[in-house]
């Protein structure tokens, strides 16, 4: 079983930056993605952005050249810089990982950005 926890989210300006934290518990032998994805009141969850076991990224054209996502192999975790946040990134954000035939959710983290 695996279980993902979320951290980071907040209250920001817009222009300010926040950095997303995944941490993934539990054991996996075997290739897998992780992504972000945000859901925001009223609308539907959207990928943000995600990363490959290789390390290939692939973003959202809402989020392009403002949020950066990483990964930490060694220690099961991925990463999203956010900055230049706009009121229009205000969401809940969830963190994602991806077997084959097998996908976990983490639980969300609230961003906030408002003046």
């Amino acid at each position: 079983q695996v279980q993902l926890v979320e951290s980071g989210g907040g209250l920001v300006q817009p222009g300010g930056s926040l950095r997303l934290s995944c941490a993934a518990s539990g054991t996996i032998f075997s290739i897998y993605t992780m992504g972000w994805y945000r859901q925001a009141p009223g609308k539907q969850r959207e990928l943000v952005a995600v990363i490959t076991s290789s390390s290939i990224t692939n973003y959202a054209d809402s989020v392009k050249g403002r949020f950066t996502i990483s990964r930490d192999n060694a220690r099961i975790a991925a990463y999203l810089q956010m900055n230049s946040l706009k009121p229009e990134d205000t969401a809940v954000y969830y963190c994602n990982l991806a077997l084959t035939g097998l996908t976990y959710w983490g639980q969300g983290t609230q961003v906030t950005v408002s003046s």
